[in-house]
């Protein structure tokens, strides 16, 4: 049962309707959806059937019904994402970012687990761009790594830490998406259980906790630079609040997306102070659940270039075995990083902030994990075989069933 006090909370916000809203919560099952990766889903061998596109993201589907997905092959290889449709709308505020500016970015997904909206930034994110995907909770951590090694992107740093440390950094990110802890309302129809753990006072914990998140974060963000607020929470206090507290506070301003309200069901909204535009979710107007976004500036118009990081002048590509380097493409713009006994590939960007980070955050992971020495032998990683970085020639390509390719 939908509490009472969430339902009174939102009688006079934007696109609100009670009995279209408890009627989707008591009788409609929550669509099925998944988006697809851009490269690998092509190859893809009997790729789940889908039904329809999800309007607001090119690599987004619905499906007919719920396969068991742990029994597919394809989902632990990466050629896929299950995710829930209205989170896809990210893209639209990418597309907004990336039509404004060519150039490659340096990206921060700061609270990033379990990685759904790590992954689809991969797939957005111009050539030679970088992005840092954080998690503070470690068996959070684990899921992200887990997904972002599926996805098979090197131009991506994993790390462990709270936001306050990226705040002590030099402005560095043209971009930073923050998918902030919430009071959860817009999972209520997937998750019932979620109803018991809803208060009001939790509403005004997480508004809190989101406060503190962006001010501890903002000191890296460029000037010029951008920000992707998002939650799956219906409450004012944690939505437009959040985006009248930055503007009146931080001087960030609202950017218009172009997209009409009430176009396939989202609702265009503004904050009420300072008219910060922005986009509603609800279960009963669109095919997806609740969720909440709108994208912000910081003031200055022009970022510049990662805070001018400097190259080392020395890489480690000297310690990595001729054997392993012969498996791969490596191509210019890469280098070779051992740590213990694991070898690793990076792009140059990705190289650059990972010795800059590396006495100031917890990284967990950098580039791809390419080779491990197990008793004087190399073995190709399990990274590796994810990637797309693999020089077919050097493997042989053997043809497994379906028990195998999971086991693998």
């Amino acid at each position: 049962m939908i509490p009472a006090a969430l339902l009174s909370s939102l009688h006079n916000v934007p696109g609100f309707d009670e009995g279209a809203f408890c009627q989707v919560h008591n009788e409609a099952a929550p669509p099925i959806s998944l988006r697809m990766h851009p490269r690998k889903w092509e190859q893809a061998k009997n790729p789940p059937v889908t039904e329809s596109k999800v309007a607001w993201s090119e690599f987004g589907f619905y499906l007919h019904k719920r396969p068991i997905f742990t029994l597919d092959p394809l989902l632990h290889a990466g050629a896929y994402y299950v995710q829930e449709a209205s989170s896809m709308f990210v893209e639209q505020a990418m597309n907004y970012i990336t039509a404004q500016h060519d150039k490659p970015f340096t990206a921060l997904d700061l609270c990033a687990a379990p990685g759904g909206k790590s992954t689809h930034l991969l797939s957005l994110l111009p050539k030679d761009s970088v992005l840092v995907c954080n998690e503070v909770i470690h068996n959070r951590t684990t899921i992200l790594l887990e997904n972002i090694i599926k996805w098979g992107c090197a131009n991506c740093i994993i790390t462990q830490n709270d936001p306050a440390d990226f705040g002590k950094l030099e402005p560095m990110f043209d971009i930073i998406l923050v998918d902030a802890p919430c009071s959860g309302s817009g999972l209520f129809r997937r998750d019932a259980e979620a109803t018991s753990h809803w208060s009001e006072q939790a509403v005004e914990n997480c508004r809190l906790r989101q406060q503190r998140i962006l001010a501890d974060a903002l000191p890296c963000l460029l000037p010029g630079g951008y920000l992707i607020y998002a939650t799956c929470s219906y409450s004012p206090a944690e939505d437009e609040a959040i985006l009248d507290y930055l503007s009146s506070e931080f001087g960030m301003k609202g950017m218009s997306l172009s997209w009409p309200d009430g176009q396939n069901g989202v609702v265009a909204t503004q904050s009420p102070l300072h008219k910060i535009p922005c986009f509603r979710f609800y279960p009963d107007k669109v095919r997806g659940e609740g969720f909440f976004m709108a994208l912000m500036q910081k003031s200055e118009e022009i970022f510049s270039d990662s805070a001018g990081i400097k190259m080392p002048k020395t890489s480690k590509s000297n310690i990595i075995p001729g054997e392993v380097m012969e498996w791969l493409h490596k191509g210019e713009g890469m280098q070779w990083y051992r740590h213990e006994t694991a070898c690793y590939l990076m792009p140059d960007a990705i190289f650059k902030l990972f010795n800059a980070f590396q006495k100031q955050l917890h990284i967990r992971k950098a580039g791809v994990r390419v080779a491990e020495e197990v008793h004087g032998r190399y073995q190709p990683a399990h990274d590796f075989a994810l990637c797309d970085l693999i020089k077919v020639n050097k493997f042989p390509l053997i043809k497994l069933e379906t028990k195998n390719a999971l086991s693998y």
